[in-house]
């Protein structure tokens, strides 16, 4: 059965493609949960305009974090921490206080969840984390856990 997607569904497209699923699929789910639309003449139309709208907000995140990295790659982000004799931490740094001091040193939000495979730092030192802003931009983020 064809359809057009009116949302994003994981493994078979986004918002305003034309797909061919099985037909038990749109006509139990994706169809009942507002998530696709059986695709005739008139919805096709419909479908490239949402297309061309998704194609227009994806460049203008793009941009948005592209600008943001640009900021952010040449930066150190300095995070002091209360540390033993020989560097490990009492506790450690999550990522929310990673996000609270990007915030704080370079005045940007960013999603906790951007991080990829962040685990919490326990030690002294620099660290780079790994940061996904769109599925095209991602860069290294230096941050120096200093004692403190």
């Amino acid at each position: 059965m064809k359809i057009v997607l009116r949302a994003d569904v994981t493994g078979i497209g986004k918002r305003g493609d034309i797909v061919d699923v099985a037909d038990g699929h749109a006509r139990n789910y994706l169809v009942p949960a507002g998530k696709a639309i059986v695709a005739t003449d008139g919805v096709t139309g419909q479908a490239a305009a949402m297309r061309r709208s998704r194609d227009v907000r994806d460049a203008k995140d793009r941009e948005g974090a592209e600008a943001i990295a640009q900021r952010l790659v040449p930066m150190v982000i300095t995070i002091p921490a209360r540390a033993g004799r020989e560097g490990r931490l009492f506790g450690s740094v999550t990522p929310s206080d990673v996000v609270e001091a990007v915030r704080s040193q370079a005045g940007l939000e960013i999603d906790r969840h951007k991080f990829l495979d962040h685990e919490p730092l326990k030690t002294l030192g620099t660290h780079e984390i790994g940061v996904r802003l769109h599925q095209e931009v991602e860069f290294r983020l230096t941050v120096e856990v200093v004692a403190g």
